[in-house]
């Protein structure tokens, strides 16, 4: 039943490229039980957690989010983005499939002008433009369908104890092998997808910097690199600072089709 299972699961995903030239594997649920899913989790953090009464700083949010909307590649740009600003000091912020976009009020410790926070804005809308959703899903899809298979054998040669300890330990190897270093790739793959992006609406891609720059200055305490689901900070920022070069023309040639955005907080 599980080689059954596992074939059927090959059947149904896909091969694909990123926007980065990375080979993708996609494809374990379709694009609108994707959408759904980002809805129902939508539905479900504003059902849980408060928004923001600061409507100047929603209405700042949601300015940042339209330029780089309307700016963003089909079939993207078609969807409606929907944004909510929730009251909650984490320097935190999510985008996910279907046009949804959670920031945490606590990001604007880090994020000081239109800039930063369209590099926080652009960098997970990233994400979704880049599919990694999709890949994470159908990545652990068939992780738990080859502990499933590698158990069940295990199992039926030695007992159901050593068939646990089989899943026990090939979940911590499977977390620290494959799937968090994948996630350290799209959080890469994200920042180069979104600074672009953001240029490209007519944010100054330096802003990138800045924001990294001050994220690692409020962020005292990091995890091992081994562990962690986001690049090296300094390697980071060198990338960052590199593309941002390269970007400065996207901008400016931005700012002359009549895309230069100004967004701030109002009452400011």
């Amino acid at each position: 039943m599980l080689a059954a299972a596992s074939l059927g699961l090959l059947v149904a995903c896909a091969t694909t490229t990123s926007p980065t030239g990375r080979t993708q594997y996609v494809g374990a649920v379709s694009q609108l039980q994707l959408d759904q899913m980002g809805a129902q989790a939508f539905a479900e953090a504003k059902a849980t957690t408060p928004l923001s009464k600061e409507g100047r700083l929603t209405a700042y949010v949601g300015c940042v989010v339209t330029a780089i909307a309307t700016q963003l590649p089909a079939p993207w740009n078609g969807l409606h983005w929907d944004y909510a600003l929730f009251q909650n000091d984490e320097t935190n912020a999510w985008a996910l499939p279907g046009g949804k976009i959670g920031v945490y009020t606590g990001i604007f410790k880090v994020a000081k002008d239109q800039d930063q926070l369209a590099a926080v804005i652009a960098h997970e809308i990233g994400h979704v433009v880049a599919r990694h959703h999709d890949e994470r899903i159908t990545r652990q899809a068939y992780a738990q369908l080859g502990l499933g298979v590698a158990g069940a054998a295990v199992g039926s040669r030695y007992g159901e104890a050593v068939q646990q300890t089989t899943g026990q330990v090939g979940g911590a190897l499977l977390q620290g092998a494959f799937l968090l270093p994948n996630s350290r790739a799209q959080e890469s793959e994200a920042d180069v997808v979104g600074q672009e992006m953001m240029a490209k609406a007519g944010f100054n891609p330096n802003g990138a910097v800045a924001l990294w720059r001050n994220m690692g200055a409020a962020d005292g305490s990091r995890p091992l690199q081994w562990l962690s689901t986001h690049p090296d900070p300094e390697s980071r920022l060198r990338e960052l600072q590199q593309r941002a070069e390269g970007l400065t023309p996207v901008m400016q040639a931005a700012h002359t089709t009549g895309h230069q955005p100004r967004c701030q907080p109002q009452n400011q």
